[in-house]
């Protein structure tokens, strides 16, 4: 990617953002329910943004997917939210992929990248070309992160990365962090119209608010089994076929229970990026740190969410002094 323009104004009065694709699916996430039934979900397709997204970086097609798979994932997620913040997911292990962040706010401001080690990745697809999750992440850590702003405490679950797919390593989490059942489905691929991905996700919930007071334990399991087994039904092509509008796809799926749509939430590009942000960055470095940074008169930060890289003349970034104040 090109490097953004060098500025001769100070940095941290510049908020201007790079030049990034504005991106925006205006229904990529449809909620629904099942009225009387203890079961509700959201429909994800990320449509044009998750093209515009996962080609910002030239990661092959494997992990490209398994970074697909994390922004449906945390843009199903994000948007059940009842606050402004953003629900961020977070995988560190032993594999080729040593990091996977994806995260997205309650508006559907999304982004993600990987970072891998390219040694390691080369020798697992000359022996796989088409790895899993696990084969890409390894043993480690899964956390999902809640958080409300700076003025708020973060929630953050972790658990240990248990199972092949990102679909399993989330349900794991679920099961034994959150005490919440679901389903969960997730896909990413390259179509004829660029890259795709989708999520459908199913959630039973508490035996109150909508729910049928006069169905007995029994029935209200058996809602669930049977929501269950229609949510697997659902295929790759369908849940990435931008043509297939998302109230058609829950009709198709779940017609039999009277499923209702709810209203649809807008996604977006969601890098937050700018040369102001960075430039508080630096700022924390010392002046003789700065000095170390610049390469022939300036310093050079990237974005891993966009990869862009920002240009900062020395002279316009300020340090910290022997004393930890602003020079």
């Amino acid at each position: 990617m090109s490097d953004t323009p060098t500025f001769l104004a100070p940095a941290f009065l510049d908020t201007g953002r790079p030049d990034v694709p504005a991106t925006v699916v205006p229904r990529g996430v449809m909620p629904f329910h099942i009225p009387g039934r203890p079961v509700r979900g959201r429909l994800v397709r990320l449509g044009p943004l998750a093209d515009a997204l996962l080609t910002r970086h030239d990661h092959g097609p494997a992990v490209t997917r398994l970074v697909g798979e994390a922004l449906a994932l945390v843009a199903a997620l994000a948007t059940a939210l009842k606050f402004r913040g953003s629900f961020s997911l977070q995988a560190k292990g032993d594999g080729p992929v040593t990091m996977l962040l994806a995260d997205c706010t309650e508006s559907g401001a999304v982004r993600g990248y990987a970072q891998t080690d390219a040694e390691r990745l080369a020798a697992l697809l000359a022996d796989d070309p088409e790895p899993g999750a696990r084969a890409l992440l390894g043993d480690g850590y899964l956390a999902f992160t809640v958080d409300q702003g700076p003025d708020t405490e973060r929630h953050q679950g972790i658990v240990s990365i248990e199972g092949d797919s990102l679909g399993e390593m989330a349900l794991h989490y679920f099961a034994t962090s959150e005490q919440l059942r679901c389903e969960l489905r997730l896909a990413c691929a390259r179509t004829e119209a660029g890259w795709r991905a989708g999520a459908l996700v199913l959630e039973r919930v508490a035996d109150e608010g909508g729910v049928d007071p006069d169905l007995d334990d029994e029935s209200l399991e058996e809602a669930w089994r049977t929501a269950s087994i229609l949510a697997s039904t659902l295929k790759v092509s369908e849940l990435l076929d931008d043509a297939l509008a998302p109230e058609q796809l829950l009709y198709r799926l779940f017609h039999t229970e009277g499923v209702v749509a709810d209203m649809g939430r807008a996604l977006a590009y969601g890098c937050r990026c700018s040369r102001q942000r960075l430039s508080g960055i630096l700022e924390g470095f010392s002046a003789d740190d700065l000095d170390h940074m610049a390469i022939e008169g300036e310093i050079v930060m990237n974005c891993e969410f966009c990869n862009l890289g920002f240009r900062f003349p020395r002279e316009t970034v300020r340090g910290q002094d022997d004393e930890g104040i602003s020079a």
